[in-house]
């Protein structure tokens, strides 16, 4: 019988000198693990191996390996300390361990908590860990939450990694000093710019200078940064000069809460409304003193407006290089407007840039619409086929997912609001953690509760629209039948549009549109 061993390390490593050494927890499971299946005379296969990665993570690159090779039946028996080593979540372990790997043929045996797929009679005892461990994972990632919410919200930072310019400071958690050598270059960009640089010049005198970008400085200080690394990660791009601007933290208020996670189970991310951030101020040294900050933010506000009026250009955040699939920003020239790639003054050895006029890709847009309408669309057939009340149909099921996921977090927050009582009862929390720590579960019940309103409106009208009838035939000719672009047109009609160098000598050039529908 051939064996898989599969470790995990299950909480915040400190004991590695190395990044690439194993951790002591990870050295002990390959021991126990190894020692059991010889004493079972199993061979082992091949040693499995996560160090630093979490239950719920899915993406665990060792955790994938196996069960590729799970699934080819290069084994017969997965081998792990716990069933928690394995995965904390009750969804993967009845997709896998009661699922799959029966369907392959292959037993799985974790030996501290007595889980055998060989053994029938146990398997209650396995669902009621993975729901346990279910249980465990979301308690913890509630806890986490309250502790860093409360961190966040007295200044302290958090982030694994300080800002560009600072550096954690040894003697005091959450506190960030001043890295002189980065701040010399921070206060340069502010300089330059104030003396009317533009930031894409401001990138390209950097990188003229060979100065590593922030993601470079990281890595040459040995820190153990982890993130994409390409043929022009080193550069500075017109972006990091653009957030270093308007970044808060360098006049020494700390900044946090931008972002915020999806769901327990996953690391994916997602933008947070300003007023949801943790601002706190003056919590260390600033960089930038306030009247450089000031003048830089007027002339940023200043050069906002690519348009007159300052409304959002046309193709915004629409338009793309077909070379480097950087945005491409609008400018305005003689009274015309132009889409040019910032990547191309930065990384002309990568992206050999691209310039078109808005003009020419409204038309190309508006070509291409009439074709599609003069090609495909019957008018008269289409008004017969347009699913309104579907599409209402699905709008209401999309907000109706919402409605009742906001409800769970309230009954969820309420439910954690009485167990922090019970904890204050048994004395487990002194009045002042108890005070701090409701306030956190209650705010974070009252905004769901407003998102619950607010959803309870939408659905509302959404009833109300399919009862006062489709108006189909204005939206068809709404969409057809007209001669310009407008804002809305496009971000309602488009998802991007690819675009490429004019052909010399030629009026040719890629305008590549994707739809959104």
């Amino acid at each position: 019988m051939k064996t898989a061993i599969y470790c995990r390390l299950s909480e915040e490593d400190r004991n590695k000198q190395f990044e690439t050494d194993d951790s002591n927890s990870i050295q002990n499971q390959k021991l126990m693990l190894s020692q059991y299946a010889q004493e079972q005379g199993w061979d082992v296969y091949r040693i499995y191996s996560d160090d630093d990665y979490t239950g719920s993570d899915r993406r665990r690159p060792a955790f994938q390996q196996l069960l590729k090779d799970a699934e080819a039946k290069k084994f017969d028996i997965v081998l792990c300390k716990t069933q928690s080593r394995f995965t904390r979540e009750l969804e993967l372990v009845e997709k896998y361990i009661h699922g799959l790997f029966p369907m392959w043929g292959i037993r799985f045996v974790s030996i501290v908590d007595n889980a055998d797929t060989a053994n029938k009679g146990n398997k209650k005892s396995r669902q009621i860990n993975g729901l346990v461990n279910e249980w465990y994972l979301e308690d913890m990632s509630d806890n986490i939450r309250s502790v860093l919410t409360n961190r966040r919200v007295n200044g302290y930072h958090i982030g694994a990694f300080a800002l560009y310019g600072y550096r954690k400071d040894p003697d005091q958690k959450g506190h960030l000093l001043i890295d002189e050598e980065a701040a010399a270059v921070v206060r340069e960009v502010f300089s330059l710019f104030a003396q009317g640089y533009g930031k894409t010049a401001i990138a390209r005198m950097l990188n003229d200078r060979g100065i590593p970008n922030p993601t470079e400085y990281k890595r040459q200080k040995g820190l153990r940064y982890k993130g994409p690394k390409s043929k022009n990660s080193t550069f500075w791009k017109y972006f990091a000069i653009a957030d270093m601007l308007t970044n808060e933290i360098y006049i020494g208020n700390m900044v946090q809460g931008k972002y915020g996670s999806v769901s327990y189970k996953t690391k994916q991310n997602k933008p947070r409304p300003r007023d949801q951030w943790y601002v706190v101020e003056g919590t260390h040294e600033p960089i930038i003193d306030r009247e450089l900050w000031d003048t830089v933010q007027l002339m940023l506000k200043a050069k906002a407006k690519p348009f007159s009026g300052g409304q959002i250009g046309l193709f915004a955040k629409k338009a793309r290089c077909a070379y480097c699939g950087y945005i491409l920003r609008s400018h305005k020239c003689h009274g015309m407007y132009y889409l040019e790639c910032p990547n191309h003054h930065v990384a002309q050895d990568s992206c050999p840039g691209t310039f078109v006029s808005v003009k020419k890709v409204e038309q190309a847009v508006l070509d291409e619409l009439h074709r599609l309408s003069d090609t495909y669309l019957d008018k008269d057939e289409l008004l017969q086929k347009v699913e309104f009340q579907q599409d209402l149909k699905r709008q209401r099921e999309r907000l109706q997912a919402d409605l009742e996921a906001y409800q769970k977090r309230v009954e969820e927050y309420s439910k954690g609001l009485r167990s922090l009582y019970m904890d204050k009862v048994r004395g487990y929390l002194s009045d002042p953690d108890f005070a701090e720590l409701a306030k956190g579960l209650s705010d974070d019940r009252s905004r769901a509760e407003k998102q619950i309103q607010e959803l309870t409106k939408r659905l509302d009208l959404l009833d109300q629209q399919a009862i006062e009838g489709d108006h189909r035939k204005e939206l068809i000719d709404r969409y057809t039948a007209f001669e310009s672009l407008n804002r809305p047109i496009v971000e309602t009609l488009i998802d991007y549009v690819r675009i490429g160098r004019r052909v010399p000598k030629t009026s040719e050039q890629l305008i590549e549109i994707h739809w959104n529908f």
